[in-house]
């Protein structure tokens, strides 16, 4: 369990966010096409996940926006942008936006995924959702990078997140 704030009041998730060094949880997420995927659909690829409560919200669009453009042109890197938004919300998302470098996953099947990587909200308003996080896999899906943003309305450090990538 980890303690993280949503403008200004504790909000505590369930479970411990994958650390640098440590083998990724595999999932089952479910894909704008409504396919069920885990890490293996995305193997030999280093992969973002952009870990956001909502899409439908400034910051995670904005780090949706972020990280496709960063992206555009690494070779070998998807771009997992995961939430409990349902899947025919987060193409219309990506769709309007033009941001052909994001792969939306839902997790509004897969409940395990927030526990698995601590990132689930355990109670209060935004209960059920997952906080904001980014953690970056090699290609074999060793974590590399992992950043559990401590505010829920702030953007997460893009630049630490892709310096690993170009490392």
């Amino acid at each position: 369990m980890a303690k993280v704030t949503f403008k200004g009041g504790s909000v505590e998730t369930v479970g411990n966010l994958p650390v640098a060094g440590a083998k990724a949880p595999d999932f089952v997420l479910t894909t704008a096409g409504l396919e069920e995927v885990g890490l293996k659909a995305y193997a030999g690829k280093r992969k973002i996940l952009n870990i956001v409560p909502s899409l439908d919200t400034g910051v995670c669009a904005l780090s949706a926006r972020t990280f496709n453009s960063e992206v555009a042109g690494m070779k070998d890197v998807v771009l997992l942008t995961i939430s409990a938004d349902l899947p025919f919300a987060s193409k219309r998302f990506c769709d309007s936006e033009k941001l052909a470098n994001v792969v939306t996953l839902s997790t509004f099947r897969s409940p395990a995924f927030g526990k698995a990587y601590g990132v689930q909200i355990a109670a209060g308003p935004l209960a059920g959702l997952m906080t904001r996080a980014v953690v970056v896999l090699d290609a074999q899906d060793k974590v590399i990078h992992a950043e559990l943003v401590p505010e829920i309305t702030q953007e997460p450090n893009y630049a630490a997140a892709l310096k690993v990538l170009k490392a």
